[in-house]
């Protein structure tokens, strides 16, 4: 049997994309759960599985009214990063961890994340066992208006955004959330903008997504390169954490 993560995804156009792939080439299989499909969410992971993935979407973190699977996705998270289980949490996904663990999400008084970003990482990031695989600077894809504003008690921050919130942060031992998008790939980042209907319709805020698109679509064998090995690095993670004797009963740091 091969190895797998469980995947909640929240939108038709959110999936684990150029992760799926990655972690396929490393003998991982992804067993999404279609929440916004009213496909059920389990209470906790199965012995058998490796991690749990929340990937992003549009909705915040308590959107519960127009998201009613974001409230079990919430204990769900919760429930495995304080069992010590490997987590991963991707922009919605990550402002879900921190909210599930009682830390805050709120809008960005910066404005929206627009495309390309420098990924700026800390001290801990540097030595943290997932992002440091990753060049400090690496340009990554983010698009939110959303941010973690305060992380959970004992959570570390492992980068900063150019606006100096939260870039990526380890929730517990074997737990993560990044803010931005290191699995998108141009075509998926245009499902989101221009090949949106919307898109015809100018911006208030006045983002060319037009020029954000060609700039990510420049950039994707560069995203290949860089964002490969942080995937490779969660699968390796994830499949010593849940080997014989791994498991040392810690909890989230929290």
């Amino acid at each position: 049997m091969s190895a797998r993560l469980l995947v909640i995804q929240h939108e038709d156009d959110c999936p684990t994309e150029w992760f799926g792939e990655w972690w396929a080439e490393v003998g991982v299989r992804c067993d999404a759960v279609l929440g916004h499909r009213g496909e059920p969410l389990p209470g906790e992971l199965d012995a058998e599985i490796l991690g749990l993935v929340v990937l992003g979407g549009e909705m915040g973190a308590h959107d519960d009214h127009r998201a009613p699977w974001l409230a079990p996705t919430r204990e769900l998270i919760a429930h495995t990063i304080r069992q010590g289980r490997p987590f991963l949490g991707i922009c919605l996904g990550h402002q879900l961890a921190a909210a599930a663990l009682g830390g805050t999400v709120e809008r960005n008084v910066h404005g929206q994340a627009t495309g390309l970003t420098p990924v700026r990482l800390t001290d801990d990031g540097r030595v943290d066992p997932l992002l440091g695989v990753v060049g400090d600077g690496c340009p990554a894809i983010m698009w939110n208006g959303d941010v973690v504003t305060r992380l959970p008690e004992g959570a570390t921050r492992l980068a900063t955004s150019p606006d100096g919130t939260v870039q990526a942060a380890r929730f517990g031992e074997h737990a993560w959330g990044l803010q931005f998008h290191p699995e998108c790939s141009p075509a998926q980042f245009r499902t989101w903008t221009t090949a949106k209907p919307s898109a015809e319709a100018p911006r208030e805020d006045g983002i060319d997504v037009e020029a954000i698109a060609d700039q990510i679509e420049a950039a994707e064998d560069r995203l290949r390169r860089d964002w490969a090995p942080l995937a490779h690095r969660f699968a390796e993670l994830a499949r010593t954490a849940v080997s014989p004797g791994a498991r040392s009963g810690t909890a989230a740091r929290r």
